[in-house]
């Protein structure tokens, strides 16, 4: 890479001393900024030439350098000659104005070290251009070094020298006297020009008709430079020292047969010894050899044989050398054309741009490029002309690169992109849509392309409209959001509203389904569908399009359309559309699938929204219960409730461990127990461990000791009057749920809040260090420790208040029952019921419920329970929660205490039986 810099800043280094040392100081540098050395040309070669710009407009211009020290070699007087040469030429090329003559854009200046002028733009001279690269910078440039010349520019080029020999020969009567390829200049679009009128020759009798030319004698001691080339001079120049302009005719020869043989001339001349060379030369010209001219094509060998006739009355004149049939190329006509368009009016003009496109595939890239397309170009200020210039602009815009495109084509197309008038400009942008949008470049789209595109949505013209609605589809994506949003959409609606024409509204249709995808959600359905129920017509193939944006919507992964929207306004829209008379049977059935589609997935989306709603909902139902029952037992429950529990609890603690952990182990929060309680409890503990080591537990059943069958009588006797005082409410006809067998969970909360022996309240079942366990809908629990809560269903999210069941211990160790007597303190008479405005509807019990067989009458119900574990207020433990026809959480509550309840339990009364039977059947 450094290197790489180093050899660009030397090359750069290299050129700017080289300009600065031949043209510092001189005037045409005030006006003119140099560039770099491209070319040489004039006599010998000296003219150096650099491409340039004037500093006021920009224009692009050739500087022509001769540096004056490439003639120190010379004496004062010889310099001299060379300079006043030189001068005269470039004099003489300025007065000259012609078509075929290099054009001088600033004359002569001269300073201390170099002469330099100004032309048009140039390329290279034709020498150059044949291989003679003297007076090039080095390396030679590769342009001219690759250059070659296609058969049409070789045809055209002397084609136009002719006509410029013919425009001095009958117009200026003047002989150019040193016509040669280094005096000739290939400007930038490759047309031939002719400069170099340094030995020009003027008519000593111009107003006659038969002009006479004074001709020098050849003077070989002078300079070379002050001489012309003596080898595309004519013989009798020489021999004779007599010229006219058929001496030009036979320079012009020699010219022609050095463009078809790389730049060769016909004979070599000894420059020492001319007058032999010239003897020599006529011999042989006298009798030219076949072999001499057989590079020259067939056409044209004929007439460059008779320019080189020895005789100057034989060689064609300029003119006639225009009109030979070797220029009635196309290609060479072609061109020709467009040198003279100037001189044409607009219907000659029409009438050939109309025939171009036909003539352009046949003409070489680069005479198209920097020949044809200038000229084309510059049509485009008149309005009339520019619908017959723009198709061939187009045209070789599609066989050009995107850089050169950019470069030669479109700063000539940007103002056109603006014209309205007439109309048929857009008509052909929007045919050429595809070829614009891939090679312009992105920034010029949208300032160019995309205003003429929305003026094409609002034209009158209906053709203009429907190409310009298809050909938008093909360049959405390269529409900024806010340009599409505000400019081309309301642009495609109104023409879909406003139109008379069906075509149009139809692509309309066409065009906005086509776009959706750059669209946002939002908008389609704020502005897209809405817009649709205003659409008056209701052709078939109006609502077909219609269906088909409510379907791209629908389906569309980016979009879709919001269930509300689907049922309040997609689907009416849509049902009443399907019905209409002018759709045949296979439109309707198009109706008819999507409106299913939306049906179905507005089902699916609801029905989803509902189950969750309905999740929730259940959720919080079961927060809400829990903690309305925590704050009634923290309100409702006697201080003495606490000292109940820990009747209950002191076997073995809360947590229901079998380690015998006590309760302040595992609540930090309790307080901490006097001497004398704890000497209680160890005393209640020792006693039920002597209970249950002097019976043993049979599977599944619980046999308590004879000592503690009163309790147990009592404890059953409780539990069926508070059944029975249940049951006296009016639910005998309330329907019941077959209970679920195998789930361990209490049916029955406790009546009162649970209280640590020193009044600490104790947690009703959320409280995770009390040792819940979870169990599932109808599915068996592991039975808890005794006075231990059980498990939650978790399958409810529904809080459960704990079942007290026996702890059957190890295998193998025999368990006495707990004294019970404990439980009658949870059925005093101050302990809440459950009303009749709490309880909700029952469903009917199965043809073989459990319950039935359970409560037929007391005995039963006691037996039962003698022969399973108890839970928590009676109830089998084998007697789930969600059985229970009362446990309906979202209205459960604790009651205030009835009074009337004795201290030992509930009383019992006679009609439990009775009550039982009525309440289930």
């Amino acid at each position: 890479m450094e290197s790489m810099l180093n050899k660009l800043k030397s090359t750069v280094t290299k050129v700017t001393a080289d300009v600065t040392s031949a043209v510092m100081g001189n005037p045409v540098t005030r006006e003119f900024e140099v560039g770099r050395h491209i070319a040489s040309g004039g006599p010998g070669l000296c003219w150096r030439i650099y491409n340039g710009t004037k500093k006021s407009t920009k224009q692009e211009v050739a500087v022509f350098v001769f540096d004056k020290k490439m003639i120190d070699k010379y004496q004062k007087f010889e310099k001299d000659q060379i300079i006043d040469s030189l001068k005269r030429g470039v004099q003489q090329l300025t007065r000259l104005r012609h078509p075929r003559l290099l054009t001088v854009q600033h004359p002569l200046e001269e300073s201390r070290d170099c002469l330099a002028f100004c032309t048009e733009p140039v390329f290279a001279s034709l020498s150059n251009v044949l291989g003679h690269w003297d007076n090039l910078p080095g390396p030679v440039p590769a342009d001219i070094k690759e250059y070659k010349l296609y058969d049409v520019e070789t045809k055209y080029g002397l084609l136009q020298i002719s006509e410029g020999l013919s425009f001095l020969h009958s117009g200026v009567k003047m002989v150019h006297g040193n016509l040669s390829p280094e005096n000739i200049i290939l400007n930038k679009s490759g047309a031939w020009k002719i400069m170099g009128f340094d030995f020009s020759i003027s008519s000593i009798n111009p107003s006659d008709a038969d002009p006479k030319y004074s001709c020098k004698e050849w003077e070989p001691n002078l300079p070379p430079l002050c001489l012309p080339n003596p080898e595309y001079l004519a013989p009798e120049y020489i021999l004779s020292v007599s010229c006219d302009s058929a001496s030009d005719m036979y320079s012009l020869g020699v010219v022609m047969h050095a463009v078809f043989n790389e730049g060769k001339p016909v004979f070599q001349v000894n420059k020492h010894d001319i007058f032999k060379s010239f003897s020599r030369q006529l011999d042989q010209l006298t009798n030219i050899s076949p072999a001499l001219l057989n590079k020259i094509p067939e056409e044209v060998r004929e007439h460059v044989k008779m320019l080189l006739s020895v005789t100057p009355t034989v060689r064609p004149d300029a003119d006639q050398m225009t009109k030979i049939p070797f220029f009635d190329d196309v290609g060479a006509v072609t061109l020709q054309y467009f040198d003279s368009l100037f001189q044409r009016d607009n219907l000659q003009k029409s009438q050939f741009y109309k025939g171009l496109p036909k003539v352009l595939p046949k003409l070489p890239k680069r005479v198209v490029m920097y020949r044809i397309l200038p000229s084309l170009t510059s049509e485009f200020i008149n309005p009339d002309m520019v619908p017959f210039v723009l198709p061939n602009v187009l045209l070789i815009a599609e066989e050009c690169t995107k850089e050169e495109y950019v470069r030669l084509i479109l700063p000539d197309l940007t103002p056109v992109f603006k014209q309205q008038e007439p109309i048929q400009i857009l008509l052909i942008f929007l045919q050429k849509m595809d070829l614009l949008l891939t090679k312009t470049p992105a920034e010029d789209i949208k300032n160019c392309v995309l205003p003429m595109v929305y003026r094409a949505l609002e034209a009158p013209s209906v053709q203009i409209q429907e190409l310009c609605l298809n050909i938008i589809p093909t360049f959405a994506n390269l529409i900024e959001y806010p340009s599409m949003k505000n400019s081309l959409i309301p642009r495609i609606k109104s023409a879909c509203l406003q139109t008379s024409s069906l075509a149009v509204r139809v692509n309309s249709l066409v065009c906005l389904g086509k776009i959706l995808e750059y669209l946002d959600k939002w908008y389609v359905i704020d502005e897209i569908l809405p817009f649709l129920q205003q659409i008056p017509s209701r052709e078939p193939a109006v609502l077909m399009g219609i269906l088909g944006i409510y379907k791209c919507t629908f389906t569309h992964k980016k979009l879709g359309i919001p269930k509300e929207h689907l049922a309040s306004k997609s689907l009416p829209h849509l049902v009443s559309l399907s019905i209409d008379n002018n759709l045949n049977l296979n439109q309707f059935n198009s109706f008819m699938v999507v409106i299913r589609d939306m049906l179905s997935r507005m089902e699916a989306e609801h029905k989803t929204k509902l189950e969750q709603l309905h999740v929730m909902q259940e959720q919080q139902r079961s927060l809400n219960i829990s903690t309305t029952g925590i704050q009634s037992e923290e309100t409702k429950s006697p201080p003495s409730s606490g000292n109940q529990m820990d009747d209950i609890f002191g076997s073995t603690g809360v947590n229901g461990k079998e380690n015998g952990s006590s309760a302040t182990a595992s609540q930090p929060n309790r307080m901490s127990l006097t001497l004398e309680e704890k000497q209680r409890l160890a005393k209640e503990q020792e006693q039920a461990a002597k209970l249950r080591s002097q019976q043993p537990l049979a599977p599944q059943t619980i046999k308590p000791a004879s000592t503690n069958n009163s309790q147990t009588k009592d404890l059953t006797s409780s539990l069926l009057n508070n059944m029975a005082s249940i049951n006296s409410l009016s639910l005998a006809n309330t329907p019941r749920p077959a209970p679920v067998q195998g789930s361990t969970m209490s049916v029955y909360p406790s009546p009162s809040p649970m209280v640590a022996p020193m009044g600490a309240p104790v947690s009703n079942g959320f409280n995770p260090s009390m040792g819940f366990q979870a169990g599932g809908m109808g599915m068996g629990m592991r039975p808890a420790g005794p006075s231990t809560y059980g498990g939650m269903a978790t399958t409810t999210s529904t809080p459960n208040f704990g079942a007290l069941t026996q702890n059957h211990g190890p295998l193998g160790q025999t368990n006495k029952g707990p004294d019970m007597s404990a439980l009658d303190n949870l059925f005093t008479a101050n302990k809440p019921k459950v009303t009749l405005n709490q309880m909700g509807p029952i469903p009917p019990p199965g043809p073989n419920s459990p319950w039935l067989n359970q409560y037929s009458s007391a005995q039963n119900s006691q037996t039962q329970m003698q022969g399973a574990p108890v839970g928590m207020g009676g109830m089998q433990s084998g007697f789930g929660m969600q059985a229970n026809p009362f446990f309906s959480p979202q209205n459960f509550s604790q009651p205030t205490a009835t009074p009337g309840m004795n201290q030992s339990g509930l009383k019992q009364s006679a009609s439990v039986n009775n009550d039982l039977k009525d309440l289930f059947g």
